[in-house]
């Protein structure tokens, strides 16, 4: 006889629940599903959007890595955000990122599918996300999604050199800093 199915787990579930290793996990339809450990220029670009996003934002807007998102509506979804900015205030023991206004994600082959399917359509339903970023992680490349109002997403593609500009912060990245020393 075979396990019964898993029983679908709620964000609030999900946040308690430990499998007992080191492993990260999303909420994906209430299921738990392991994250790959990231590759080092995943990692890198990671550290590189936090730290040209960090100097550059004035308070309360502050960068946070390994960023919980969810969707209030939404009792199954809980996703891992590479980096978030967020302009709220922190309070203890907060896990979701209150408000975000910008979310990066950086892209590998193995997630970039779901990345700019899944993920970016949920991220787009946030009413106080105002950019996403999608970076490559194997090319010099960039995905610029922006807010133009209630409905409406404008993407901008970036490919080797140029400028990121995010105006709902009021700051511009140039794409050499944040690829330099990685690809």
């Amino acid at each position: 006889m075979s396990d019964p199915a898993p029983r679908p787990m709620t964000v609030e579930e999900f946040l308690v629940w430990d499998d007992g290793t080191d492993t990260r996990y999303e909420l994906v339809g209430g299921q738990p599903v392991a994250m790959a450990p990231p590759a080092a220029a995943h990692g890198a670009l990671a550290s590189a959007v936090m730290i040209q996003l960090g100097t550059r934002l004035r308070p309360p807007c502050r960068t946070i890595s390994e960023a919980g998102i969810r969707l209030s509506d939404h009792e199954d979804i809980y996703f891992q955000a590479d980096v978030a900015v967020t302009c709220q205030p922190l309070k203890p023991g907060m896990v979701p990122v209150p408000d975000p206004t910008i979310i990066v994600e950086i892209l590998s082959p193995s997630t970039a599918q779901f990345d700019r399917g899944r993920k970016l359509a949920i991220y787009r339903e946030i009413p106080s996300v105002q950019e996403i970023l999608l970076l490559d992680s194997t090319k010099r490349y960039a995905e610029l999604w922006q807010r133009e109002d209630e409905r409406s997403w404008v993407v901008r593609d970036v490919i080797g050199g140029g400028t990121l500009r995010f105006p709902s912060v009021g700051i511009e990245i140039p794409m050499a800093a944040l690829y330099e020393g990685v690809l």
